[in-house]
């Protein structure tokens, strides 16, 4: 009688293991995703409980990958700050002329929410971690420099600086007092478009005060 070989552990190993690495990964992805949108409407309180239904993964699921709310608080901030580094890179690479990149990587960014999250991602992170640095670092040179090219080809105002522009993405997605992120969602696009356009050269009028920079934020936002 002939007999058949078990497969090997060998055999089934490197079959089943990337399979799991990708459910897994994804599972993550999902999460993180679904932190970030419910610390947008609800805070950094938000209940672990309805990250976990949201993302469609079990509790259990959700403490294997984050043990701690500020596991995950600080794996928000560091999706937020790379996702809006990939939307700089993407206009600098993608878009020839240089304000139609810089309104671009404006438009994009402000569908991140930064502004809503600002609190959670200064205020429950250690803003030295060095992941979240080397973001902060990365976002601070592609994105401003979509603004100098702007400015060198003459089609922004050389009186404005990146904080400038990064001011105006956090208020512009900072949810009014007594009002739902969702009612502003309808405006700000226009809103930013306003602030754009003012941002273009020749500029009709003299701005008071000085630009803001990166630096005065100490690279938080």
């Amino acid at each position: 009688m002939t007999t058949v070989a078990p497969r090997s552990a060998c055999a089934a190993g490197p079959a089943r293991a990337p399979r799991l690495r990708a459910d897994a990964s994804r599972n993550r992805e999902r999460i993180v995703l679904a932190a970030r949108d419910a610390f947008v409407e609800h805070g950094a309180d938000a209940p672990l409980d309805e990250i976990a239904k949201r993302a469609g993964v079990g509790n259990a699921t959700l403490y294997r990958n984050f043990p701690t709310r500020t596991a995950l608080i600080r794996e928000v901030a560091l999706l937020v700050k790379n996702r809006i580094v990939a939307i700089a890179e993407r206009a600098a690479a993608e878009v020839p002329g240089p304000f139609d990149a810089l309104e671009r990587f404006a438009h994009e960014t402000v569908d991140e929410k930064v502004g809503a999250l600002c609190p959670l991602l200064t205020n429950r992170v250690d803003l030295n971690d060095p992941d979240l640095v080397e973001a902060r670092e990365r976002l601070m040179a592609v994105a401003g420099g979509l603004l100098e090219r702007a400015k060198a080809a003459g089609e922004a105002r050389p009186d404005v600086d990146h904080g400038d522009l990064f001011i105006a993405l956090s208020q512009l997605t900072r949810p009014l007092p007594g009002t739902s992120c969702h009612v502003l969602d309808g405006f700000v696009h226009r809103h930013l478009q306003l602030f754009l356009d003012g941002m273009r050269a020749p500029a009709p009028t003299v701005l008071p005060g000085r630009a803001a920079t990166f630096e005065d934020f100490h690279g938080d936002h």
